[in-house]
């Protein structure tokens, strides 16, 4: 969801919480020993160069794991400059069409220059394959190392040896694996693992575009503002200290279900919530699950120490999200908004079945994004397949499944790709259709909104246990709100909606939820507010005297600095952007005190 930062002039920051940024810039900070990374990447959409930072050996490096053979590389190189990589691929892949006509027996004999890289392009499709049957799959076992992979990894390592090996041979670097591993666990499957990894190099594509977007926020300053007690409130709680990697006691679940799901057999239906938390009001907390080690154990203390539940959205919908979730609402008698939506690409987008070629495998999207891949990347996929005709090589498949995964493109036509349309990604997401136009802003901007938000049906799951507690409405305090999709979640499942203080720094998002709020003829009150650190206890007072107290507190923070966003480290809730957080806790606990003091 969007953020929220003092001033006016921070309306348009780019508050990228999409599984993408979570990934990017893997590097010891104070919040995670992780293996620094040094993923480089083709700028995909042709809108920046891969001049910066890129020396020869690294671009040699980068397509001889594509499958190019060194002397392809060298002359396509010496043809185009060692800046121009989008020349040099379209060079690439001219080459190896021409080869092939010339050999057209030994086919894979001009692009292979060792077994190693054989067998990295025999491995393609499983690092690009999104299919539900593998991926539905996080179990300990690992079921996606098998045949020659299996037989060339000793079986006296450690697992996590063993992964890194078979990555290795699959043509990702070591630093690469060993981030991924350390993220996502020593138990993951090599799909997951390859996704993972996919969606880093996109995440440092995408930074590219929106570094410049990204003031700072001077944390400090608005400290000073709070009333003294407000700040003392805050300290007490900091003073517990930041938990180090030996400390950590939270762990992400294989599957990412959390207390259950609509279609999941295991359904927990009881768990007992630390006494702090209990009592009005309801809260509900939402941040990105794969944060650096030691965060979500920080949240989990600040939030009166309750369990965080870990969901992916893939579970609900057709597009992974994977989210964590603090809450003190009841777990029993949960019940799914209907109809439930369509959880495979081809069902959501019928329109593309025509076109899906057999080797692209996926039947699950990526996590939504906040940019979309440029005409110029689909057009250059579009030539490199037809150089090829209806059966391209699998190193072209790789690199054509790898653009896929990074930009959630779909097929349209005839070698034809293009990326998801805003109303595409509104029903994906719960929305309804043209939510996001009732900003009145632009298709970019609407890309931006959408990828911020919650997704719909997962948080409608969660709430519905609300519908009989408040069946004649609740009063919701809203924090970063973004385009409220809390507030679409709850008017779904019927619930009505008495009184809305929506607190959102971005103005076009404020536009939105209005829009909204008069397009569904909603009886309650909606009051907008633009900052969370403008929020004391006196203006908490006086909106709660009005109308008797909230009984629900919703918000998702920031993740900034939990994603890794942060070029000059990842300080986590310490950061500039994700101490916001703090806020969310400081208001939750003001509403909690003055709720009883009311009492």
């Amino acid at each position: 969801m969007d953020g929220n930062a003092s001033g006016e002039d921070y309306e348009n920051i780019d508050w990228d919480t999409e599984d993408e940024l979570e990934i990017e810039n893997i590097g010891p900070s104070s919040c995670s020993n992780g293996v620094v990374r040094n993923v480089e990447t083709i700028v995909s959409n042709g809108e920046a160069s891969s001049s910066t930072g890129i020396s020869n050996s690294k671009l040699v490096q980068h397509f001889l794991g594509m499958g190019f053979s060194e002397q392809m590389i060298a002359k396509a190189i010496k043809e185009n400059g060692e800046t121009n990589t989008e020349s040099i691929l379209e060079s690439l892949l001219t080459y190896g069409a021409l080869a092939l006509e010339e050999s057209p027996d030994e086919p894979n004999s001009c692009h292979l220059s060792s077994p190693q890289q054989q067998q990295f392009v025999d491995n393609g499709q499983l690092s690009s394959d999104y299919d539900e049957s593998v991926l539905a799959d996080l179990s300990d076992s690992d079921d996606s190392w098998s045949g020659s992979e299996v037989a060339e990894i000793n079986s006296s390592l450690p697992e996590h040896k063993k992964a890194i090996l078979s990555l290795e041979n699959m043509g990702y670097t070591v630093e690469e694996a060993s981030a991924a591993i350390d993220r996502c666990g020593p138990e993951a499957s090599i799909a997951e693992l390859t996704d993972f990894i996919c969606a880093a190099q996109m995440a440092k594509t995408e930074d590219v575009f929106f570094e410049e977007e990204k003031p700072k926020i001077s944390l400090i300053g608005n400290l000073k503002k709070r009333k003294l007690y407000e700040l003392e409130m805050w300290k007490r709680k900091k003073r517990k200290g930041v938990q180090t990697e030996d400390d950590e006691v939270i762990r992400l679940p294989n599957p990412m279900i959390g207390f259950g799901t609509p279609t999941d057999g295991t359904v927990i239906t009881h768990r007992t919530l630390p006494e702090a938390s209990i009592g009005p009001p309801f809260f509900y907390y939402e941040n990105v699950a794969l944060a650096p080690k030691g965060v979500w154990d920080t949240i989990s203390r600040f939030l009166y120490d309750v369990e965080p539940e870990f969901v992916d959205s893939k579970y609900f919908c057709a597009a992974a999200r994977k989210r964590g979730y603090v809450h003190n609402l009841p777990i029993n008698n949960r019940f799914p908004l209907l109809p439930l939506p369509p959880r495979t690409i081809n069902d959501a987008l019928p329109l593309t079945k025509k076109w899906w070629p057999e080797w692209d495998k996926r039947t699950k999207l990526n996590c939504l994004q906040t940019v979309i891949g440029s005409a110029k990347l689909t057009d250059r996929i579009r030539k490199a397949l037809e150089k090829w005709g209806a059966d391209p090589p699998q190193h072209v498949q790789k690199y054509v499944m790898d653009e896929c995964r990074k930009w959630n493109l779909v097929w349209v036509g005839k070698n034809k790709l293009a990326p998801l349309e805003p109303d595409e990604v509104e029903m994906l997401l719960g929305f309804p259709r043209n939510h996001t136009r009732g900003g009145g802003i632009s298709r970019t901007d609407r890309y931006k909104s959408l990828g911020n938000s919650f997704q719909v049906d997962t948080v409608a799951y969660h709430l519905s246990v609300l519908k009989d507690i408040f069946p004649n409405g609740l009063n919701m305090l809203s924090l970063f709100s973004g385009i409220g999709g809390a507030e679409v979640a709850l008017h779904r499942l019927g619930i009505p909606l008495k009184n809305v203080v929506s607190v959102e720094i971005s103005e076009a998002n404020r536009d939105i939820v209005r829009s909204w709020w008069e397009q569904t003829n909603q009886k309650g009150n909606l009051i907008h507010m633009a900052d969370v650190q403008q929020l004391n206890g006196d203006r908490l007072e006086q909106l709660m005297g009005s109308f008797g107290g909230f009984d629900l507190v919703v918000g998702g923070s920031p993740c900034n600095n939990l994603a890794g966003s942060n070029r000059v480290s990842r300080d986590g809730l310490e950061g500039e952007q994700s101490s916001l957080f703090y806020d969310y806790f400081r208001i939750l606990d003001l509403v909690k005190c003055i709720m009883n003091k009311q009492q």
